[in-house]
């Protein structure tokens, strides 16, 4: 579940206009330029021509061309249509050959996939819903509560899994969280939380929702304590939240917390800043990086342009969902080393492990605006470069 702690010197989010010229200068290497000592105002200012602002205006061409943040917020295209993807934009006709495999294709996937997966979907909830309330209600805690909770956990999330034909392969599972542990990941869409939960069982942490999220959340919370919910509103509820972490944390009753530090979804070419409240639990931290195969069908989530219900169906429409999981070895805070600096090193791993580009920008930068202090900061930075001795 998305992580909701503040990043010391956090970083609000901000438009896509505003980051594109200041990140293109912020990673920019620029040697500062030096001027000659004058002694009046006339002479300082014929010391300037108007060369010196064309470095700058050439930054912010290239940014409004492409930058590497904004591109991060948009699916992932691929060169050309192999014929085992799904459809991402309305068809248009090249030649009749293709025209048949085009609408085959269609047919076979909203007439016989489609239906068969929606039927997946419902059993699987089904099953968690009133698997949950058997174990909740009828079993009291201990080891053989834990055990029947894992096996009804493992039997939804593979369920689950079916009904988009994820084809998973999990690297490296001697490495993967165990009971009192933290399991962090980059993250690329909802069905991530799936993905993992068909290997191993873990505790969410996430937002309280109502309607029917919220249900599936009181199912959850039935049959484990170790889930952990919470109010974004409430400032006091995230140090409630590191709290309930801590007392977690080393403990063998308790299941694994599986977190996103990125605290939203990415499409998955690149890892975004992590946040730093899990990083400040202690423990041991066991990263994992999720890295799937967009030929098959792209599970990337733009939650600003897709509802929740279209993002199902264009799901359970793809060909299949084929996703690698590589479980890093466990890893420690160092001495001397912050909550921050051990947040940055985790990710430079998952990022390497994942073929993933490795980004020190915040993932929330696609919905709010830049923080003032960041302009004073490209504005100080251009000032430098020229020096008065």
């Amino acid at each position: 579940m998305e992580e909701e702690e503040d990043h010391n010197e956090s970083n609000d989010p901000q438009e896509n206009g505003g980051l594109q010229v200041i990140e293109r200068v912020s990673m920019l290497s620029i040697e500062e330029k030096k001027l000659p000592k004058v002694f009046s105002l006339s002479s300082l200012t014929k010391q300037f021509t108007l060369m010196d602002a064309c470095e700058l205006l050439n930054c912010g061409m290239e940014a409004i061309i492409e930058d590497e943040v904004t591109k991060c917020f948009a699916a992932e295209e691929l060169p050309s249509w192999n014929l085992l993807t799904r459809t991402n934009a309305n068809y248009h006709y090249i030649s009749l050959r293709l025209s048949v495999m085009w609408f085959t294709g269609f047919f076979i996937r909203y007439f016989i996939l489609l239906p068969f997966r929606v039927t997946l979907a419902v059993i699987g909830t089904l099953w968690l819903l009133l698997s949950t309330a058997v174990v909740g209600h009828f079993f009291e805690d201990g080891s053989f509560k834990r055990q029947l909770n894992d096996y009804v956990s493992l039997t939804c999330y593979r369920i689950l899994s079916r009904s988009f034909s994820a084809i998973i392969t999990y690297h490296d599972t001697e490495n993967q969280a165990k009971a009192g542990g933290i399991c962090v990941a980059n993250h690329t869409s909802p069905i991530d939380i799936v993905i993992l939960s068909c290997n191993n069982t873990y505790a969410m942490v996430g937002q309280s929702q109502g309607g029917f999220f919220g249900l599936m959340q009181r199912a959850m919370s039935r049959a484990s304590d170790s889930h952990i919910w919470f109010e974004r509103t409430e400032a006091k509820d995230r140090g409630a939240v590191l709290d309930r972490m801590r007392k977690n944390v080393g403990d063998d009753t308790k299941l694994p917390i599986l977190i996103f530090p990125e605290g939203t979804c990415i499409n998955n070419t690149s890892v975004m800043q992590f946040k730093k409240g899990s990083f400040e639990a202690g423990g041991i931290i066991c990263p994992v990086a999720i890295k799937y195969d967009p030929r098959f069908g792209d599970p990337f989530w733009n939650s600003s342009k897709q509802g929740m219900v279209e993002y199902l169906i264009m799901m359970m429409t793809s060909w299949a969902i084929v996703v690698d999981v590589y479980f890093l070895p466990p890893m420690t805070r160092q001495e001397n080393e912050n909550a921050i600096e051990f947040a940055n090193r985790v990710k430079a791993e998952i990022a390497r492990k994942g073929g993933l580009v490795d980004l020190v920008w915040d993932g929330q930068l696609k919905r709010m605006k830049v923080k003032q202090a960041w302009k004073a900061d490209q504005q100080m930075l251009y000032s430098r470069r020229f020096k008065v001795d």
